[in-house]
């Protein structure tokens, strides 16, 4: 119920805000402890029956986009990303821009302006620039500040009955599932951690996780699902509709060989639905968690979407449904995970 909302708020790392007082709001019913802390992480303890272990669910409420950084005698805005987004899908996108979401469009050089060698090559962020429609720098300064995020302008849709598409599915889908499980009281103290910076370092969780010193940690994340047209399906990494991705190895974590393994077989247990992420690419918070405080037990469940750090993501309900299943059943399970 929370995805949707949760979506439409531009919160580029550095500025989740937002995002955060929103899920605060929903969840503070829940809450028996809640830190914002320096950086922007939130917080939120729920007791357990039992305080003889402590337990750590980490999303993050950040998502990748732009920071302009500096705006021509002609009006147009100069930008830098902020987290991983290849500059090929966002030539042409529309974007908003500050706090007041002014609309732009993110241009480039008319292809009939090329040389024939630069047809060929991936554009730089450089040659790259914001349109709001400013005639002048005097004009564009009136609605934009040097260090205002921008963020992509994209509707949330249901595509199929199934099938969504919007932006920040990475890792708003992660929120919204961690928001739901706050609700069951658990057997030991659980502090549910909405992370703030993930996209530009971890830095949120690197700061969390010693503030909390779990015993166990789980990260819910979204990922990438690579089966589309034209790779091959043995590059498919994980599937659409598949469930739950389950990672054994990714850039930044070698998860808990124990870890990863009981995570299947509860899923197997339980006939939710589960896959395992075949590729070693990327890293998430789990990378940060896992080597904190002389070394953290961690693993990762993510949910599957394609086309993610891009302008609109496509995930599916069934998926995301599976990972808030996987993640409910390890914090009932908790004590086989030790």
């Amino acid at each position: 119920m929370f995805l949707k909302k949760l979506c439409e708020f531009d919160c580029v790392s550095g500025n989740e805000k937002a995002v955060r007082d929103y899920i605060r709001n929903e969840i503070y019913q829940y809450a028996d402890e809640i830190v914002i802390d320096s950086i922007g992480n939130l917080i939120v303890k729920r007791t357990g029956v039992s305080s003889k272990k402590t337990v750590m669910l980490d999303a993050h409420t950040d998502e990748v986009g732009f920071i302009i950084s500096g705006i021509t005698d002609k009006g147009f805005l100069e930008f830098k990303t902020v987290g991983g987004i290849d500059t090929r899908v966002i030539i042409s996108k529309r974007v908003r821009v500050g706090k007041n979401k002014i609309p732009g469009v993110i241009g480039i050089k008319a292809i009939h302006l090329l040389e024939k060698s630069e047809r060929n090559e991936v554009p730089k962020i450089k040659s790259l620039y914001i349109d709001i429609g400013a005639s002048s720098k005097e004009e564009a300064e009136k609605y934009v500040e040097l260090g205002d995020y921008a963020a992509f302008d994209t509707e949330y849709e249901d595509l199929t009955d199934d099938l969504i598409k919007a932006k920040a599915i990475d890792d708003r889908a992660g929120c919204a599932i961690l928001m739901e499980l706050i609700k069951e009281k658990p057997k030991y103290d659980t502090y549910f951690c909405f992370s703030a910076q993930e996209e530009v370092g971890l830095r949120g969780a690197k700061i969390a996780v010693n503030r909390i010193k779990p015993d166990i940690a789980l990260a819910i994340e979204a990922t990438t699902s690579s089966d589309v047209a034209p790779s091959e399906e043995k590059d498919y990494v994980i599937r659409l509709g598949n469930g739950a991705a389950v990672s054994f190895a990714d850039g930044a974590t070698i998860a808990s060989e124990e870890f990863y393994k009981k995570l299947l077989s509860v899923a197997e247990e339980e006939g939710i639905k589960a896959q395992t992420k075949a590729a070693i690419t990327g890293g998430n918070d789990a990378g940060a968690i896992h080597l904190a405080q002389g070394g953290i037990k961690c693993a990762t469940i993510s949910v599957p979407c394609r086309y993610i750090h891009s302008p609109a993501g496509i995930a599916s309900k069934a998926d995301i449904d599976s990972v808030k299943q996987l993640a409910g059943a390890f914090l009932r399970r908790i004590d086989e995970f030790y």
